[in-house]
């Protein structure tokens, strides 16, 4: 590993700026603004993880409270289609009651208190509960109550549906229990300017998994927050992304990350070493840090070649078999060894494009993806930028939406799996442009896959997939990791884990109101 301290508060190399500096292309002035939160560090009570004292209080202080994403609008496309939004014990009905009209109520009949709804509907004109019969209009107002006689209290004025605020950005349909809320729009700020050449508006959701995960949502979250990680469980990207070098600013109650691409990391900077011969992008791979030759055997295991050519065996589980090296990397041994997407074994590792002298990596590999999105979007991208094309920009809205920008297609959303504080719903969603003049497409239906699938079981993520498998390997271990603490406190970085900071911070400004 290189050593990365330089006196400054960033690591080696070039920093992004600079790289900003080098675009083939304007860089809107939104992406060289600088905000970063001042200095922590910021310790965390490790309880706030697994106790259900905490998870309650969020329930309260947080889900009862707070703008949250329930879905996006063409989940619900037609007047009356309606779906389920679960966060912890509660439940909402979310429904298009007009064309451009969206509604929220608690799911919840005020008769004996059954789900009024199970799961979601198309075209509904009522809401009935299966029960004992009582039902709403779909705009919460009472319909009828079977022998209504017999509930001489009830009336239409008293037993609506209660109503939940709503709110809407980007497409997606945001809800809030709390009647008093600010508006979405404040709550948001100027979230918006971060796409500043494609809003979220003109994209078609085109894919949606969900995994439950076996821990916190918020550790869940927070390894998707930061580049920090990427050293450790991301060694098969190391030579293509200035990981430490990443970009962290917030702006109210949302924070950024941006992470250059098609840049080594500081980590191997200087150290870069000649393309590896034979390799293959998923089963033969070289580890960037040690130079260790890491390859698929046929039996299922994993044989690690060292610079002497001495040869170790790991189970896919990166167990130690036989030979001279008696540690592997689990995370390069799971992506080799581990599932594969379909149709990838045998696939090549792309060989590093020819550059004319003095020419920039950046620009070459952005060229081929702005005339892609031009096909759709037209003469806008001439005005896009490298930087958002290329580079891995992420985002967070407190307290748990994350729409990457500006031509990235993720979008990540977090959860409590019920009231099980050491469980969590992680969704990733892609959204793809909408070509100009077009209306959006229909939305993809949500696949949904156990705590005991592989995320290979959605190869509609693509190389994600992958990716995925090494990033949710560490989880259930950290879960457990943080109840066994001797100290009880987890501690984050000053600069390089700026967004999770800036998430607990606010997660405290929460947590202590009245």
């Amino acid at each position: 590993m290189i050593e990365t301290r330089t006196g400054t508060d960033r690591s080696a190399g070039v920093d992004y700026l600079q790289l900003l500096d080098q675009d083939s292309h304007p860089v809107d002035e939104v992406f060289r603004e600088e905000s970063p939160l001042p200095p922590g560090p910021t310790i965390v009570p490790a309880e706030q993880y697994y106790s259900r004292a905490f998870h309650d209080l969020e329930v309260e202080k947080v889900w009862k409270r707070v703008w949250q994403m329930a879905c996006h609008e063409d989940d619900i496309p037609e007047v009356g289609d309606y779906l389920i939004y679960d966060i912890a014990h509660l439940s909402f009905l979310v429904v298009r009651h007009a064309a451009d009209e969206f509604k929220a109520f608690y799911n919840v009949c005020l008769h004996r208190g059954r789900l009024l709804k199970s799961h979601g509907g198309k075209r509904a004109r009522e809401f009935r509960c299966s029960f004992h019969g009582w039902a709403w209009n779909t705009d919460g107002g009472l319909k009828e109550v079977p022998c209504a006689w017999d509930f001489p209290t009830v009336t239409p004025e008293r037993y609506g549906l209660p109503a939940v605020k709503v709110g809407r950005w980007g497409g997606f349909v945001f809800i809030n229990p709390d009647p008093n809320c600010e508006p979405l729009e404040s709550f948001l700020g100027d979230l918006s300017r971060q796409f500043p050449n494609l809003p979220y508006e003109r994209r078609t959701k085109v894919a949606h998994v969900s995994k439950i995960l076996r821990c916190n949502w918020k550790v869940a979250q927070e390894a998707f927050s930061e580049a920090y990680h990427v050293i450790a469980t991301h060694p098969t990207i190391l030579e293509s992304i200035g990981d430490a070098n990443t970009k962290y600013d917030v702006f109210g109650n949302y924070s950024r990350a941006m992470s250059p691409n098609f840049t080594p990391s500081p980590h191997v900077y200087g150290s870069e070493r000649p393309p590896l011969e034979g390799a293959r992008m998923y089963t033969r791979l070289r580890h960037a840090l040690t130079g260790h030759v890491y390859e698929r055997q046929p039996d299922g295991t994993v044989t690690v070649t060292d610079a002497r050519g001495g040869v170790s065996r790991f189970t896919a589980d990166a167990v130690y078999l036989e030979g001279p090296i008696t540690h592997a990397d689990p995370n390069m041994v799971n992506w080799v060894g581990g599932r594969q997407l379909p149709g990838t074994e045998w696939l090549p590792l792309a060989a590093p494009p020819d550059l004319p002298e003095g020419g920039n990596l950046r620009a070459v590999m952005a060229a081929p993806v702005r005339e892609n999105f031009r096909r759709k979007l037209g003469d806008v991208m001439d005005r896009v930028s490298d930087a958002e094309l290329l580079d891995s920009m992420y985002l967070t809205v407190f307290p748990n939406f994350h729409p990457w920008g500006t031509f990235h297609r993720i979008v990540y959303r977090f959860r409590p799996n019920g009231d099980n504080p050491e469980e969590c719903i992680m969704e990733c969603m892609y959204l793809e442009p909408t070509p100009a003049g077009q209306p959006r497409g229909p939305a993809a239906p949500v696949h949904q896959l156990g705590p005991d699938d592989d995320w290979v079981d959605a190869p509609e993520l693509g190389m994600l997939a992958k990716v995925f498998n090494q990033d949710v390997v560490n989880m259930p271990d950290v879960q457990k990791g943080l109840k066994a603490m001797k100290n009880g406190e987890v501690i984050f970085g000053n600069y390089g884990e700026t967004k999770p900071r800036h998430f607990h911070m606010l997660l405290d400004q929460w947590i202590a109101k009245p």
